[in-house]
């Protein structure tokens, strides 16, 4: 295993500062990315990780030293990143460690107009070529860099996926865990009619009020308090990098990413009649039941941005949802974005007579379990054994993304994690007690075939 290998992962690269990812490396993959890229020149964009400014100008140097020239955004949202490498039809890496603890950072990376890169897609070369890199010394002819304040054409970009007239002085709440939301979320807001009360604004990478990690429910709930004290309509919790978004209802309830998708994909065929939409293969079956009765047509897909994207270029989806919160726009470039999302669902909500909590009534027709993660020697024998164990007992599989079991009244999707030693595990039932029913059940067939003797 090189030291590479540790950093690069499926989607991007990441790793703990400085003894898995350092200036060097930086340095390395910045001249990679070049290489790969053969731009003219190259976005660069940071969060508020204090590691970041160091990794960021050191990555910079990488790209300036192979000819290529550098625009430095400064910080941002990723979100914002995609934005620029599509405004400015520019490749661009975005430094994050999105909703990793503080002692982490990393890149996302994409190519001009915002189309993705994965280990598939690019990722391994970039990898390959930087280890051959690794070490050697640049000269001091270096192309230029410049700095570029986008923030301004980024915010009217995105409130343009709203009828700004429509809106009304709804009471918002928005966590963003002294994340980049901290940032972005008053820009955005400032010409909107909304009250938004901001808990945690200030950017500070070391996470002093709880882990900018949204889909933990005990990291919602300083949102879900402020939200009843406030009498606040919604509430929203974004990740560190700012580009997922949770949303919390008037109630204080957390709304699943199957259900924001669901909703999202209601509104967006309300607009764009018969458009296709994406769903990932842990979202609950209300996504595609709702896009059908719209009029949509669904598109189910593994899980993953760079395939999400790519699957999105090929059918010309107009939207896409995943569970864990990253919602994607074909009009946003095709990226994901979490304050265009809160915005269609401020939208909705300023259009409504009704709280979020009934607007989502209609939706709630299944219960979830969550991703429940259980730690395995071999992955990918284990879910094989339990295909040929549920294949045996007549159930409906596929394979598209690990193993999905159809079982009639409830379903189950296991699949292997991309960067460790892991199986993840979806189900989804008709009641919350048959979803705990079935998730014992599940849960005690992946303990008997991970314990089972390889043959």
């Amino acid at each position: 295993m090189t030291k590479m290998d540790a950093v690069f992962k499926a989607y991007d690269v990441r790793g703990t500062v400085p003894d898995q990812l350092d200036a060097e490396m930086c340095q390395a993959i910045g001249r990679a990315m070049a290489r790969f890229a053969a731009a003219p020149e190259i976005v660069i964009c940071r969060d508020m990780r204090e590691t970041g400014v160091a990794l960021s100008a050191a990555f910079a140097q990488g790209v300036r030293a192979e000819g290529v020239s550098v625009v430095d955004l400064g910080l941002g949202s990723t979100d914002f990143l995609y934005f620029a490498a599509g405004h400015l039809d520019a490749p661009g890496v975005m430094f994050t460690a999105s909703h990793n603890p503080a002692q982490y950072n990393g890149m996302k990376m994409c190519l001009s107009g915002a189309r993705p890169i994965g280990r598939d897609t690019g990722l391994a070369e970039i990898q390959a070529t930087a280890e051959s890199l690794l070490g050697q010394p640049i000269g001091t002819d270096l192309a230029p860099t410049r700095s570029l304040d986008l923030l301004g054409a980024w915010a009217e970009h995105v409130i343009s996926f709203i009828d700004r007239d429509a809106l009304r002085p709804l009471r918002v709440v928005a966590d963003t865990a002294n994340g980049m939301g901290g940032l972005v979320v008053p820009t955005v807001f400032a010409t909107l009619p909304f009250k938004v009360d901001v808990l945690f604004p200030e950017l500070d990478g070391s996470f002093p009020n709880h882990p900018a990690d949204p889909i933990q429910p005990e990291n919602l709930v300083d949102l879900q308090r402020a939200v009843l004290e406030h009498g606040a309509d919604v509430g929203l919790a974004f990740d560190g990098d700012a580009d997922r978004v949770f949303l919390i209802d008037e109630l204080a309830q957390p709304v699943s990413g199957s259900l924001t998708t669901a909703l999202v994909a209601a509104s967006m065929l309300e607009k764009h009649p018969g458009e296709t939409v994406l769903y990932n293969l842990i979202c609950s079956h209300v996504v595609p039941e709702v896009v059908a009765e719209k009029g949509g047509v669904s598109v189910r897909t593994q899980v993953g941005h760079s395939i999400i994207k790519a699957v999105m270029a090929e059918t010309g989806a107009i939207f896409g949802g995943e569970h864990s919160g990253h919602y994607y726009y074909r009009d946003n470039f095709r990226a994901d974005s979490g304050i265009i999302t809160a915005l269609l669902v401020l939208e909705l909500l300023s259009k409504s007579d009704v709280p979020l909590s009934k607007m989502l009534e209609p939706y709630q027709r299944y219960s979830d379990s969550g991703e429940i993660n259980t730690e395995v020697a071999s992955p990918a024998a284990t879910v094989a054994a339990i295909a040929e164990h549920e294949v045996a007992r007549g159930a409906s599989v596929d394979m598209l993304d690990g193993l999905t079991v159809e079982h009639g009244d409830w379903w189950y999707n296991v699949r292997p994690s991309n960067t460790e030693p892991l199986l993840r595990l979806n189900v989804e039932a008709k009641t919350p007690e048959a979803c705990a029913q079935h998730v014992a059940e599940v849960t005690a067939l992946i303990g008997t075939f991970a314990a089972a003797p390889s043959t």
